[in-house]
C-alpha cells in the first residue's frame, strides 16, 4: 500500500489515503515520487473540463526513482532517476510518423483510461493523464518516463513534466519569439512564469506580465517581466502604450478564459501572434469580426504541450537549468506535502502563487 490522493468521482473532494498498487508487468515502470507539481489541468481534471475516469489519482508533472522495472523495459533500469512524461507519443500514428507532431498523438492519454491500481476497498483506480503522480509511488508505461540529464535538482525535476515544457514550447516553438520582439503574458501561475523566463531567454524585449492578482507583481519581474499590468478592462491599450503604440508581437495566454483570449489577441499588433496555453471549458466562446480578422491579420493557435518532443527538448532545458539561464526554483511558490493538495487546488482556484510543488 502506498499514500495517495484520490478523486473520488468528478466534482468530488479530494481524498488522502491509502491505495494498493501493483508491481510492474510487462514494459511498466514503478516510480518512487520525488515531488509532484500541482497543474490547473489537474483541477480541470478534477471537474470535468477534461474527461477523466475515476476513482483517478491525479498528477502529472513528477519526476522520481525508478524502483523496478517490467519484462522487456530497456530505456531506464532500478536506480535511474527519471521525469515522468503525461504525453507520451506511440511513434506510429498519423500525427507522430507522418506529420511529425507528437504532441498532438493520437494515443498519448490511452493510459488515462485504463486501471492502473486499487482503491483500499477494492476498486479499480485509474492514472490521471496516465502518469498519477500525486501518490508516494507510481506505475507508468516505459514510453512515460524520461531519464532526467545530469546537473538538475531532483525534486525541482517535476516542474519540466508540464509547466516547464509547456512554456518553453510555447515561446520556442508555437509563438516563435525572435530577439528584440515585445511579449505579453496573460496569467503568472507556473506555466505563465515558464513563459516569461523562457521569452527572456529567447531575448525579447518589453515582456509585459498580466495577471487579476496585484500580489504577483514581484513573482512576475522576478521571471524577467520589464512591466507588470493587473487586468481590467483597459489592459489591451496598456499594453500598446507599452509597447510603442503597437501592440505586443506576441500575446501567449496561460489562463483558458475566452475573456482573457479576447484581450491576448487584442493586445497584439497587427500582424502579431497569439499563442493560447490555457484550457477553458467548451461552453465558453471566443468571438471575432471578420473585419477585424482581415484589418489586423493576426494568428491565433492553440498550443498543446508546449508543441513539443519531450525527448528532444528535455536536454535543451536541462542545458539552461545548468548554465543557470533557466531558474526552476523561482516557479514555486508553495512546498507542502501529499496531505496538502486539497488545499492546493482551494489556492489555484483564488488564483493564488505560482507553482506548488508536493515534495514526498
Amino acid at each position: 500500500m502506498v499514500r495517495a490522493v484520490v478523486l473520488p468521482a468528478v466534482n468530488a473532494p479530494l481524498e488522502p489515503g491509502e491505495i494498493e498498487l501493483p508491481e510492474p508487468g510487462p514494459g511498466r515502470v514503478r516510480v518512487r515520487l520525488a515531488a509532484a507539481g500541482v497543474c490547473h489541468s489537474d483541477l480541470s481534471l478534477s471537474n470535468g473540463t477534461l474527461r477523466q475516469p475515476a476513482p483517478a489519482v491525479l498528477g502529472h508533472e513528477g519526476a522520481g526513482t525508478v524502483t523496478a522495472v517490467g519484462e522487456g523495459v530497456t530505456a531506464v533500469s532500478p536506480g535511474d532517476a527519471v521525469v515522468l512524461n503525461w504525453a507520451p507519443s506511440c511513434g506510429t500514428c498519423h500525427f507522430c510518423a507522418r506529420l511529425g507532431e507528437p504532441w498532438l498523438c493520437a494515443e498519448a492519454n490511452a493510459a488515462s483510461g485504463v486501471p492502473y491500481a486499487r482503491t483500499a476497498d477494492g476498486r479499480d483506480l485509474y492514472p490521471g493523464l496516465g502518469t498519477a503522480a500525486f501518490a508516494e509511488e507510481t506505475v507508468v508505461a516505459e514510453r512515460a518516463v524520461l531519464p532526467l540529464p545530469e546537473g538538475v535538482p531532483p525534486v525541482d525535476a517535476a516542474l519540466l513534466g508540464c509547466a516547464v515544457l509547456t512554456g518553453y514550447g510555447a515561446v520556442h516553438h508555437s509563438a516563435r519569439v525572435r530577439e528584440g520582439e515585445s511579449v505579453a503574458v496573460f496569467g503568472v501561475g507556473g506555466v505563465g512564469l515558464a513563459v516569461i523566463q523562457a521569452a527572456r531567454i529567447a531575448g525579447a524585449g518589453t515582456i509585459v506580465a498580466v495577471d487579476v492578482s496585484p500580489g504577483k507583481e514581484e513573482l512576475a519581474r522576478g521571471a524577467g517581466a520589464s512591466d507588470f499590468l493587473v487586468a481590467s478592462d483597459t489592459t489591451a491599450k496598456e499594453i500598446r502604450k507599452l509597447t510603442g503604440g503597437l501592440g505586443a508581437d506576441v500575446a501567449v495566454e496561460c489562463v483558458g478564459r475566452a475573456e482573457t483570449i479576447r484581450a491576448a489577441w487584442s493586445s497584439t499588433r497587427r500582424g502579431g501572434r497569439t499563442t493560447v496555453v490555457g484550457i477553458g471549458g467548451k461552453e465558453q466562446k471566443v468571438s471575432f469580426s471578420p473585419l477585424e480578422i482581415f484589418h489586423f491579420a493576426r494568428t491565433l493557435s492553440g498550443c498543446v504541450y508546449g508543441n513539443c518532443d519531450p525527448v528532444r527538448d528535455l536536454p535543451v532545458l536541462a542545458e539552461h537549468v545548468r548554465a543557470g539561464r533557466l531558474d526552476l526554483g523561482a516557479l514555486v511558490t508553495d512546498r507542502i506535502g501529499l496531505d496538502g493538495v486539497p488545499a492546493a487546488f482551494e489556492a489555484m482556484l483564488a488564483g493564488r502563487g505560482g507553482r506548488t510543488l508536493v515534495v514526498f
